[in-house]
């Protein structure tokens, strides 16, 4: 397994404690039904969930009757589900919000060395309900849209933005550095 630097040890160990909560690491099942969408309008034969948490995106669109579809998952908590794997399309649902200042960037690239043809984020922009043991909020980056768009541009073009809630939605495209 490739070892990624894009988590600290310190931080990983506060995620494993996180994903101890049933209720934590489950969002991106609400979203299988957008997703269906998008496999059908981007002609997607794969998938990586990164950052997939308990596997909730692969249950929702199993209980939807989506098939014939790869499914990759990746998460640094579960090294089980092997390193990010290339994809069609890479979601990452209430992930980024998660990531470590010092590590969005390389997150970022990670993310978009995996993704084929499409990304979609949902990224959370108040703060979670949830905390860490040393008492920061679960969601280390609570930024708006402005914030991370230039982030997300290095890398993709933003296709669709939209906020639903608190939440920022992007449907972004894979672009080559210059």
């Amino acid at each position: 397994m490739t070892i990624r630097t894009t988590i600290s040890e310190k931080y990983l160990a506060e995620q494993r404690l996180l994903h101890q909560n049933p209720g934590y690491g489950v969002a991106a099942f609400k979203f299988a039904s957008m997703i269906r969408e998008m496999i059908k309008a981007y002609k997607i034969k794969s998938i990586t969930d990164y950052g997939a948490g308990k596997l909730s995106l692969k249950a929702g669109l199993d209980e939807i009757g989506v098939q014939d579809i790869d499914y990759f998952p990746y998460d640094p908590v579960f090294p089980e589900y092997g390193d990010a794997k290339p994809a069609d399309l890479v979601c990452c649902i209430d992930v980024l919000e998660h990531i470590e200042p010092e590590f969005v960037e390389r997150v970022m690239d990670d993310i978009a060395s995996v993704t084929n043809k499409i990304g979609f984020f949902s990224i959370a922009t108040a703060p979670a309900k949830k905390t860490l043991s040393d008492g920061r909020n679960a969601h280390l980056l609570q930024k708006p849209a402005a914030w991370w768009l230039p982030i997300i541009s290095r890398n993709f073009e933003v296709l669709n933005l939209w906020r639903m809630g608190t939440n920022i939605l992007m449907i972004v495209e894979r672009v080559s550095r210059h």
